[in-house]
């Protein structure tokens, strides 16, 4: 069954798109979605095994108390509610294919490099998302591993596309678990954080470090599919604002990267990306499904509890927002995955009433700011396993990072929500 877990995968994406017609469709994308993990259940790192495990455990024993206690949301709710996230990262994964090419075999070098670095790596990875690490960082590397001023750049220029990429997990995870948010009022304040994250960095590594910098080669061309797919979701939701913005995602991204991608002949490129590549995101499957099963069992106890997890504050008040994000980042730099504080804080929040909008830049801060700062992040893993990294430099490069990053957003919620 492995050589089949390609089209597995894709067939999670379809049948969810043509779950719109008939709820068959959108059950028969949910058990294509937990084939996969069972599938490649052996080919999972320990770590996620482990992960996927505790949280499917600790959320089916909770979903068992409050079912014997008379409450039980339902099977959609344990089964299929992070399904759109998984549709999501299948289609966004596809964007891989728009990898741009090295022609230019020379590095350029100084502040200017560093400045291009970050826009490119940003730009970028707000589409590919992961790739651009692998892209930028073999080409960046010296005997398989890269400066500390490189890492700072790459890795927080990238994350910092958690604020506003529409491309990015964290988006459709905010949509999932703040299911009333406008992603056009998430926008603005995540541009701006955006910017801080970048401007942050490149002083940093000019001004403050400044020690010698070889950046990537970028090129106009590079910044045609990013510049272009990001205009096309702003048009489309201005537009039409009552369209699924993960709905959206998941047709653009799959076109984009046909019309866009740098591997011929095209089919069997789309081919072999299909049969062999794809498979790479089991791992996430696994993860994302617990997580769910996980987040179910935290709203059904609170269904059967309901005082008990009742927040003392009467609103989701700046303080509440400063301190929830600052032990979110914490925990996330700890080692746990952002869709699992997520989802513990999301059914705590959201009794509160808060403006989803507001409570959807709480996750995507935590998410940026998290996972660019630890070594134990999808990313910060990246640069130990592939780059040879040390995951205490990696710490004691961005704490500093991640506290100024947590006062900025914090300033800017109360302001700016």
């Amino acid at each position: 069954m492995k050589r089949f877990v390609g089209w597995i995968i894709l067939g999670t994406l379809v049948f969810y798109l043509l779950g719109g017609l008939t709820p068959f469709f959108r059950n028969l994308a949910s058990l294509l979605a937990w084939l996969v993990p069972v599938i490649m259940w052996a080919s999972l790192g320990r770590s996620s095994r482990h992960q996927t495990l505790f949280l499917v455990v600790l959320g089916l024993l909770a979903i068992a108390f409050a079912a014997y206690q008379g409450v039980f949301l339902g099977w959609e709710q344990i089964l299929a509610i992070n399904l759109p996230l998984l549709a999501m990262f299948v289609a966004v994964s596809f964007l891989t294919l728009t990898s741009p090419g090295i022609d230019d075999p020379s590095l350029p070098e100084g502040r200017r490099a560093v400045v291009l670095t970050a826009i490119g790596t940003h730009l970028l990875g707000a589409v590919i998302n992961l790739s651009v690490i692998f892209v930028f960082g073999d080409r960046l590397q010296k005997a398989g591993t890269l400066s500390r001023e490189q890492q700072i750049i790459l890795v927080r220029t990238f994350c910092a596309a958690a604020w506003w990429s529409p491309f990015f997990i964290a988006t459709g995870v905010a949509l999932t678990y703040a299911p009333d948010m406008l992603w056009r009022e998430t926008l603005i304040p995540g541009i701006l954080m955006s910017v801080v994250a970048l401007t942050f960095s490149v002083i940093e590594v000019c001004w403050f470090r400044n020690e010698h910098f070889s950046g990537y080669p970028l090129q106009r061309e590079s910044l045609t599919v990013p510049l272009f797919l990001a205009g096309a979701v702003i048009a489309v939701h201005h537009f039409y604002p009552d369209f699924s913005i993960l709905t959206l995602i998941c047709l653009l991204a799959p076109g984009g990267a046909l019309l866009f991608m740098k591997g011929r002949p095209r089919l069997s490129a789309l081919y072999d990306f299909i049969h062999c590549r794809v498979s790479s995101v089991s791992s996430q499957f696994a993860l994302f499904l617990a997580a769910g099963v996980f987040s179910t069992g935290i709203k059904s106890l609170i269904t059967v509890y309901p005082t008990v997890f009742v927040l003392n504050s009467a609103r989701f008040s700046p303080s509440l927002f400063a301190i929830t994000s600052a032990v979110m980042i914490t925990v996330g730099i700890a080692g746990m995955h952002p869709v699992v504080s997520i989802a513990i804080v999301s059914p705590l929040l959201l009794p509160l009433h808060p403006d989803h909008s507001q409570l959807a830049f709480l996750f995507l801060t935590s998410w940026a700011v998290s996972t660019a700062s630890s070594p134990l992040s999808g990313v910060g893993l990246t640069l130990v396993s592939r780059f040879r990294a040390s995951p205490r430099m990696i710490l004691q490069s961005n704490y500093h990072y991640a506290i100024a990053m947590w006062a900025a957003a914090s300033t800017l919620n109360a302001i700016y929500f």
